[in-house]
């Protein structure tokens, strides 16, 4: 297939979805939605630092053509797509996160395709291409959560010394935001600004809950909403968390230091027959290909594959101890 060809294709394949996108778009501002709540979320993502200078009209013009383009494009965002997002921090919405997907996936296939002269080739390209957003996605938001793990201890700590010196919750959120480093500034920054436009302090603890997914956090969520149900002495109540949540994280570590010979027992039975096989292929490749030639043999790696995954996952659920 010649490059004229495979480009007319390209620009048919390209005006069909702005064709679909506008129909779509169209229907979705006639149905229009009216929760307070999320309205309330979408103004919480804008920054609060209003742009100066000449470059204003500029990153207004933009904000409102990425307000635009959302608005069109809604029909195909999720709730848990935007709550990843909102996880790794990203500085894209949902819509233009599928936006970046698909064009890239576009891009794989166009470039697999003419560089290799085969559509087999293109094919493999765009699905490498496709999945390597949510790679990067899924290791920025592993990576966050793990950051604000760590520091949900020091923010016990000012936040109860905060309280202690007679500041309310929300004004000794003020001190963390102020003290901290990212990602628990940025987090709670976000908590005292959905509270400032209108949101329960329940309601934005539990969006940073979903958020960050830590059982530290929902111990401490949880004991803030019943104090401000009930009262009490909120300094005591944080004192109380807080050497919880210090005695979870140490017998989380021994726990990790005492099973680690297994987790680490499965990694090596697991990776072995690979290195062994690879060796071998590497010192007499005739001897190893015959493994691989139609027939019964083809089932000696085929079986050992399947083993060597269901020995891993044993080894795996064995090793896990819940805390």
């Amino acid at each position: 297939m010649s490059p004229e060809i495979i480009s007319l294709l390209l620009a048919a394949l390209a005006i069909g979805i702005a064709g679909i996108v506008a129909i779509l778009g169209v229907a979705n501002i006639l149905a229009g939605s009216d929760d307070v709540n999320e309205r309330l979320e979408t103004y919480a993502l804008i920054p609060e630092d209003a742009p100066i200078g000449s470059g204003e009209r500029r990153r207004a013009s933009v904000i409102r053509w990425r307000l635009r383009l959302n608005s069109t494009l809604a029909m195909f965002a999720s709730a848990e797509l935007n709550m990843r997002l909102l996880s790794a921090n990203w500085p894209v919405t949902e819509t233009e996160y599928i936006l970046i997907r698909f064009w890239s996936t576009v891009a794989g296939l166009a470039l697999g395709w003419l560089a290799f002269k085969s559509p087999i080739s293109g094919v493999g390209f765009a699905i490498i291409a496709y999945i390597i957003p949510d790679i990067f996605l899924r290791r920025s938001i592993f990576t966050r959560r793990t950051a604000f793990e760590r520091q949900l201890v020091d923010v016990l700590v000012l936040v109860k010394g905060a309280v202690r010196a007679g500041v309310s919750f929300l004004q000794a959120l003020d001190i963390v935001i102020q003290e901290m480093k990212a990602p628990a500034s940025e987090e709670f920054r976000r908590v005292r600004r959905e509270v400032g436009l209108g949101l329960p302090l329940s309601q934005a603890l539990a969006n940073l809950h979903a958020r960050m997914e830590n059982d530290d956090l929902f111990l401490l969520i949880t004991a803030i909403n019943i104090n401000t149900q009930v009262g009490g002495n909120l300094s005591v109540m944080l004192e109380a968390v807080t050497t919880t949540i210090r005695e979870r994280i140490r017998l989380f570590a021994e726990v990790r230091a005492l099973s680690s010979m297994q987790r680490y027992s499965g990694y090596i039975l697991t990776l072995m027959p690979f290195l062994t096989a690879g060796v071998i292929f590497i010192l007499n490749p005739k001897y190893m290909a015959r493994l691989f030639e139609p027939g019964i043999t083809l089932c000696i790696p085929i079986g050992a594959l399947i083993m060597v995954i269901l020995g891993n996952i044993v080894v795996r659920v064995l090793a896990k101890v819940d805390v």
